[in-house]
């Protein structure tokens, strides 16, 4: 190989150009992170839980960040827990977006790790577009799903484009969620092993593929609703939490 293959090798390799590794104590860091709060009646899916900032729910310890659905009565809603997004403070267009997290338990938890459009270029949702990087019910333990919304493939038509992949240990272990998005697909990861992509056609609009525009990421625990309570919640299990070791953005 010579200097000059070395080289051009080189400058292609992805960069890190935004991370958490959460190595710090106390609030999620405010200069990448902010918050969606309130119940918002139901977050558009009949959701069960109120979102806050409240230490409780969403906080930094030994190394991981920590969001927390817990049993009790906030804005009318008997669960709370916490939604935290990148938008304004990290939004990127394409990347390899990588998340470590270990998963909740039990029947009625919804963690989600995922991205929306940050300036709605295309429209409201599912207009400009919506890329679900790790997906989990509890009633469906063993399964993570990684799916792509737009206006024409989305779950009201029931027309989204999803893979799955089988994680028997993602509530006891630490796992690697990742996509590789690029102008022409979006590949979806779990520890480094390739399971879905989502690609473009050659004849699409951007009700197909909006996927051209930045996007920021939003990391949450969900409780019931449309999809997450579809076997009901098991009022037994709470709390319950998502860890995050690190978040971690190349491009």
């Amino acid at each position: 190989m010579t200097f000059l293959t070395i080289l051009a090798f080189a400058s292609c390799k992805p960069k890190l150009v935004w991370s958490d590794e959460f190595n710090y104590t106390g609030i999620p860091d405010s200069v990448k992170w902010n918050y969606d709060l309130g119940a918002n009646n139901g977050w558009g899916n009949n959701e069960q839980q109120a979102y806050t900032r409240l230490s409780k729910n969403v906080r930094v310890e030994d190394g991981h960040l920590i969001i927390e659905a817990h049993l009790d009565s906030i804005d009318g809603k008997a669960f709370s827990s916490s939604r935290i997004v990148s938008k304004h403070k990290g939004d990127w267009l394409y990347g390899r977006i990588e998340v470590s997290a270990k998963l909740p338990y039990g029947r009625g938890t919804w963690p989600a790790i995922w991205m929306l459009s940050t300036d709605w270029e295309y429209g409201g949702w599912p207009a400009s577009g919506e890329i679900d990087i790790m997906e989990h019910v509890g009633y469906n333990q063993d399964s993570v799903f990684g799916t792509i919304h737009t206006a024409s493939y989305n779950h009201i038509k029931h027309t989204e484009k999803s893979g799955k992949v089988l994680v028997h240990d993602a509530a006891e272990e630490f796992h690697v969620y990742a996509i590789n998005w690029t102008k022409d697909k979006i590949d979806f990861f779990v520890d480094d092993q390739l399971y879905y992509t989502a690609a473009r056609s050659e004849n699409d609009t951007f009700k197909e593929w909006p996927f051209d525009k930045r996007f920021h990421l939003i990391m949450n625990i969900a409780v019931g609703g449309n999809w997450g309570g579809k076997m009901g919640i098991d009022e037994s299990i709470w709390p319950q939490k998502m860890e995050i070791d690190y978040v971690r953005v190349y491009q």
